[in-house]
């Protein structure tokens, strides 16, 4: 229900997604929004406070009885979406597959069915570049990694 109300909100701006929504028991309310380009502090304040407005005026939860948090997902978050993975290619992330194995590199490319990722091994001469295809029913996390 809450995830139908955060689309009709940002379905003006198509660039924008809906990656998810959590509520914990005590009816803390966390909803994540991206966009192709990323998404301003600005433009997810004025989604915090449309949607406050819209559930307080609904008394979903009596007396007020809720906090809400509308933001981006942090790099800390793992990817969800196949829209989150197109975003992201080009940058370097870590996958952990089912069975634990983890492969580091950069994204280059997203289809249907997997993402490639480029690893480099080594350095100088000994320098080795590998391309893993790994399959998304393989996937267990996807992290964006900072490489500076």
């Amino acid at each position: 229900m809450l995830e139908k109300k955060v689309e009709a909100l940002i379905s003006a701006e198509p660039e924008l997604f809906l990656v998810e929504v959590k509520i914990k028991p005590t009816n803390n309310i966390k909803v994540f929004i991206d966009g192709n380009q990323g998404v301003s502090i600005e433009k997810l304040v004025q989604y915090n406070r449309r949607l406050y407005k819209q559930l307080e005026e609904e008394n979903i939860y009596p007396n007020g009885d809720f906090s809400l948090e509308v933001s981006s997902p942090g790099l800390d978050e793992p990817l969800k979406l196949h829209r989150q993975y197109l975003k992201n290619i080009g940058r370097y992330v870590e996958v952990t597959d089912l069975e634990g194995g983890k492969k580091e590199g950069k994204l280059l490319s997203v289809d249907e069915k997997a993402i490639v990722v480029e690893e480099q091994k080594g350095k100088g001469k000994k320098l080795e570049i590998v391309q893993h295809t790994i399959f998304f029913d393989n996937i267990k996390t996807t992290k964006i990694q900072i490489k500076f």
